[in-house]
């Protein structure tokens, strides 16, 4: 009995995480949604209210919606008059107190992790993480930039060494390159890996290098 109950749970454990992951995201979605619509509900007048209301009784509208308008502004600022239009609403977020140490961060953040141009999560490595001998798998960053790189000297990189089974938490190390092992693993593949706890491994190479592969160069 056993037996057949682990072979039942190994067909449904994926299909019901698989939805869990869906749900929560269309959730997120249309709770955009119902906020923005609470908001416009608050200056319009009361006979234009009971209009707007019964939109949040439309499935799935707040997901189509939010994806319209991301699709919209993405078209928006793709263009130089978009561009210029962004580079006005950063300067004046950028003058607003408290807001701008926030949103400067955040944007910071999210043009490295999204851009098409950045470095961040563009390779797995491995690294001696917690202790000398004890390896776990990270993913190169960048380098350490500024004062942090007066003070550490010499040739380092920024890894991000997510923990176990839950990628989106973990901490944040300045390592000697020569420190580091560069794998020819894909950052997908290394994320399963990860997240599985070390039961889905990802193939071997075709052909195994003798020594391991140089760093690609990064931009600090």
């Amino acid at each position: 009995m056993k037996k057949y109950i682990v072979a039942g749970l190994l067909v449904w454990l994926p299909l019901a995480v698989t939805i869990w992951v869906l749900s929560s995201a269309l959730g997120m979605l249309d709770g955009v949604f119902v906020t923005v619509l609470a908001a416009i509900t608050r200056v319009l007048p009361p006979t234009a209210q009971s209009g707007i209301e019964q939109l949040r009784d439309v499935p799935g509208l707040g997901v189509v919606v939010v994806v319209v308008v991301l699709l919209l502004t993405g078209m928006f600022v793709a263009n130089v008059f978009g561009q210029w239009w962004l580079r006005q609403w950063d300067r004046l977020m950028g003058r607003i107190p408290i807001v701008k140490s926030i949103y400067s961060s955040v944007k910071q953040v999210s043009d490295t992790l999204f851009s098409s141009s950045g470095n961040a999560f563009r390779e797995a490595v491995l690294v001696q993480y917690p202790r000398a001998g004890s390896w776990t798998i990270a993913f190169v960053t960048g380098r350490p930039g500024g004062e942090v790189a007066t003070q550490l000297g010499g040739e380092h990189l920024s890894l991000y060494v997510p923990t176990t089974p839950n990628p989106t938490s973990g901490f944040f190390l300045m390592v000697p390159r020569a420190d580091v092992v560069p794998l020819q693993m894909s950052v997908d593949e290394a994320l399963k890996y990860i997240i599985s706890m070390g039961v889905v491994a990802p193939p071997a190479p075709a052909v195994a290098s003798a020594a391991p592969l140089p760093l690609r160069n990064r931009a600090g």
